[in-house]
């Protein structure tokens, strides 16, 4: 009987402590859904605000919200959550990632492309080779007991750029060169960070020489195509089954529902083969736009462009509100108490390294960039280089989670050493975030102005001769020969692209198009390419695209 009642006692106490525990995840998860609608009011009412960004916004709330804690446990805690990797890459990221490749100008984005990959495969790898060697020269002297593989973690850590920040901190309409090209690199960096962050796992890293240097390069190369393969055929899968089965026959939500799944659906089976999820999802999200969001009708139209970029919206400030919290997590500021000024140091060697990385590899390729461009207006300023420099110094979430995966154990660790470089990675993303992110919207209008944007944006938009109204695809434009049809010549254009039409160069995107519009998107799909299915909300002639989509469509290469 005694052991019956210890048992039942200890039964007892058990179930208390699970019902404790419940109540405070239930508190805690109830406080942070209120942080996050503080924020967005704070953020409405900063709007206006040339300095203060969402992000920014969320970033502060989120210390001032650890501060608060951290005073009220006296000290025991400041966070409310234990920063994840798995709550970040798996939950966070993918919403992000595939509303950026869903919304983005593909006129630009591809236009660019080339530059793009240079900045974003090319250049990463520079700035690794210099924050690397950076870190083993200066770190080894300060004796914080690192290995090999750390100083090199250290390098694909502060490569990777915060291409969430850059959502917020350049705008897609006022600066769209600006933004294809940074934006761009941000999601090819992180892509090509995290590859190179597990390659160094899985490389024996105590025989380094030139065969395993180019079997990591080729690693790459084959994880970067494979992904975007990847990503491309989960797109297009989506386009296709919408298509023939007509899911919006009888109710809008299962079209949207499939979107929404095979999108994440790409994101995890990029994970489960070990690819870069990022690349898939990003790709997925292109060509989702490009074929699947036609197929679906009006209704299934609206709330997927919404339902995509509110969740995307409501990740980005879930991230930045997360890693505020976790920046004074007690424990990592109690193990380095003794060492706070050799942990000052190592972030000022960081961002310094941080600085020399980004710099080695945007000017120089920026040059040999603007060697392959014919036209001045297609090639990167001074001041636009300058710019796309220092909007890509910031460090966000991503560096975040790789340095809690090289650096601690669960999320925890009792080494001076690794306490150090997490500690000092929370306060380069702080500093960065903070610092460059307020400065960047400032520096933009003082090396960029306004008009100077209006301009650019006029000229630009007569590169690509525009769609008349009646004229839904590339056949319609040009005849069989790539000669300009009747009804172009009556649109009023200047006379360089009067004599572009009368005589058009057959360029890739002249190309591209006649191929998507005779072999993709009869199969898959698309604008004007949509068939009207009796019986089905689908409209017989689909509505034109605002003046912002009919841009983005004409520009796909």
């Amino acid at each position: 009987m005694g052991g019956m009642g210890f048992s039942s006692g200890s039964m007892l106490e058990m179930i208390t402590a699970v019902s404790t525990s419940d109540h405070a995840s239930v508190a805690s998860i109830t406080l942070f859904i209120t942080l996050l609608s503080a924020c967005i009011v704070f953020g409405h009412l900063l709007e206006e605000n040339r300095w203060i960004n969402e992000s920014i916004t969320a970033l502060v709330v989120g210390v001032g919200t650890g501060v608060v804690i951290l005073l009220i446990s006296g000290g025991r805690s400041s966070h409310l959550l234990v920063f994840s990797e798995d709550l970040f890459f798996i939950y966070l990221l993918p919403p992000i990632i595939f509303n950026a490749g869903f919304q983005v100008k593909k006129k630009h984005f591809f236009r660019n492309f080339s530059t793009i990959m240079l900045y974003g495969a090319v250049g990463t790898l520079i700035s690794f080779i210099v924050i690397s060697l950076g870190s083993i020269a200066i770190f080894q002297k300060m004796g914080l007991g690192l290995s090999i593989g750390d100083y090199l973690a250290i390098g694909t850590i502060f490569a990777a750029t915060d291409s969430v920040c850059t959502l917020q901190v350049l705008s897609q309409d006022e600066t769209p060169l600006l933004y294809s090209l940074v934006f761009g690199e941000g999601v090819v960096n992180d892509a090509t960070s995290v590859v190179l962050f597990n390659a160094i796992h899985n490389f024996d890293l105590s025989h380094i020489n030139t065969e395993s240097a180019f079997k990591l390069v080729g690693n790459f190369f084959f994880l970067f195509a494979t992904s975007t393969v990847l990503g491309v055929a989960a797109g297009l899968l989506s386009a296709y089954v919408i298509k023939k089965l007509v899911f919006g026959r009888h109710s809008t939500d299962p079209e949207v529902a499939f979107m929404m799944l095979m999108a994440y659906l790409s994101y995890m089976l990029a994970e489960l083969l070990n690819l870069s999820s990022i690349l898939t999802v990003f790709f997925c999200g292109i060509v989702m736009s490009h074929y699947t969001w036609h197929n679906v009708t009006e209704n299934s139209r609206i709330t997927t462009k919404h339902a995509f970029a509110t969740l995307s919206f409501l990740a980005e400030i879930f991230i930045f509100l997360y890693v505020g919290m976790d920046a004074l997590d007690i424990e990592k500021w109690r193990v380095i108490s003794k060492s706070l000024s050799t942990m000052a140091l190592t972030s000022a060697t960081l961002l310094g390294l941080v600085l020399v990385g980004r710099a080695a590899f945007v000017f120089p390729l920026s040059f040999l960039s603007n060697l392959t461009k014919k036209k001045q207006s297609e090639k990167t300023s001074l001041r636009q280089q300058v710019i796309i420099w220092w909007a890509g110094l910031m460090r966000g979430a991503v560096s975040m989670a790789l340095a809690y995966n090289q650096f601690t154990t669960g999320g925890h660790t009792q080494q001076e050493g690794s306490a150090i470089m997490i500690t000092s990675t929370i306060t380069v993303v702080l500093f960065s975030t903070v610092v460059f992110g307020l400065m960047t919207k400032p520096m933009i209008m003082f090396l960029i102005p306004p008009s100077k944007h209006l301009n650019r944006m006029i000229s630009t938009s007569f590169v690509v001769p525009l769609l008349g109204e009646g004229q839904d695809s590339v056949t319609e434009l040009f005849n069989d020969n790539g000669i300009a049809s009747e009804g172009v010549h009556s649109i009023i254009r200047p006379n360089s692209l009067r004599m572009l039409l009368t005589k058009p160069s057959k360029t890739v995107h002249y190309y591209w198009r006649k191929f998507d519009d005779s072999i993709m998107r009869p199969v898959f799909g698309g604008r004007g390419f949509v068939p009207y299915i009796p019986g089905s909300p689908t409209e017989q002639s689909l509505p034109h695209l605002p003046e912002e989509e009919e841009e983005g469509e004409e520009g796909r290469t």
